[in-house]
């Protein structure tokens, strides 16, 4: 989601809205340069979040910064008959919004305001693969049935395992796996690139 549907990191759109947008770039930039672990870039976003309501959550997800086209594509993967599954790094609560703008199923880090914080809060790689081997059984489909799109060091085992990939303003290793590339700030234009991998063959 994050650099994909997201221009910039969940943490720090959330960071802004509270007020404390220095405290986010803080820890996006330590994470970053591996000066702090998952459960302390956690437990300070989860400070910079407390206490907040529902209401401001939702604030925060409407406020964010998206690439331009988001509910237009999730809205013609659905009437296709097709599937929409987000899958990231950011917090559930951040990630699940999504449900509301057509993706039928979300998934994100067990971050949790105002609930103890576990060490394996952070989805990683590998579970991006197996939630995407787990849909696609489900869903009784191949590998070759699906598109997957990213940006970062998260995305390379997906990246690695899936034949039909598109970077989304990504890392030059994940563009260097990608079948196509696009730059840019809408998100129509990179999913008619995922659909021309194949055409209509695509379902996820």
């Amino acid at each position: 989601m994050d650099g994909t549907l997201l221009k910039g990191a969940a943490a720090l759109h959330l960071s802004r809205y509270f007020g404390k947008l220095d405290e986010g770039l803080d820890i996006e930039n330590r994470w970053a340069a591996g000066q702090i672990t998952d459960t302390e870039f956690w437990s300070t976003l989860l400070a910079i979040c407390d206490g907040a309501t529902e209401t401001e959550l939702d604030a925060a997800f409407e406020q964010a910064e998206w690439l331009d086209g988001v509910v237009a594509t999730f809205e013609d993967i659905r009437r296709r008959g097709e599937t929409v599954i987000v899958i990231s790094q950011s917090p559930a609560f951040f990630v699940d919004r999504l449900r509301q703008w057509g993706a039928h199923e979300t998934y994100g880090s067990d971050v949790v305001i105002g609930e103890p914080l576990s060490e394996d809060a952070t989805l990683s790689p590998q579970e991006k693969v197996k939630i995407t081997e787990a849909a696609l059984a489900r869903l009784a489909l191949s590998p070759e049935d699906c598109v997957a799109y990213g940006d970062s060091s998260s995305d390379i085992e997906l990246f690695g395992w899936l034949r039909n990939t598109v970077a989304v303003n990504a890392s030059p290793v994940v563009a260097e796996l990608a079948s196509v590339e696009y730059q840019g700030d809408d998100l129509r234009a990179a999913y008619e690139l995922g659909r021309g991998l194949f055409g209509a063959r695509s379902r996820i």
